[in-house]
């Protein structure tokens, strides 16, 4: 095992977020099943914010996030959680596209990367 490699949350398949090096990857969140977009949009982002607060920094250090949801033609719903969410004048680099989720029941998955403290 690699001391300089930190992983929170690790269960069998994977971890929450693995740090290295200064940088810290936050895997896929996604939030209640069935839910809105726009509420499982900040379910998501609520566990990243818990994620970040676990590994000792915040959104405030995002580096980048990519969204993916189940049907972009609801973008403006997600960006209704998003942007009263984001840090303002923090904003990282951002990515939006349309995928196949887990299960029909999830419309949004949100990934981050940021660096540590």
């Amino acid at each position: 095992m690699n001391p300089d490699i930190t992983r929170h949350g690790t269960g069998p398949r994977m971890s929450e977020a693995v740090a290295y090096n200064g940088i810290l990857w936050v895997a896929g969140q996604l939030g209640e099943p069935g839910a809105s977009v726009t509420d499982q949009t900040q379910q998501a982002l609520a566990a990243i914010d818990a994620i970040l607060k676990e590994a000792g920094t915040d959104k405030t250090r995002i580096l980048s996030a990519q969204i993916w949801l189940a049907d972009i033609a609801t973008f403006s719903e997600m960006n209704v959680a998003w942007d009263a969410w984001v840090a303002q004048g923090h904003t990282p680099a951002r990515a939006t596209g349309e995928a196949r989720l887990a299960g029909p029941e999830y419309k949004v998955e949100v990934i981050v990367t940021a660096a540590l403290r």
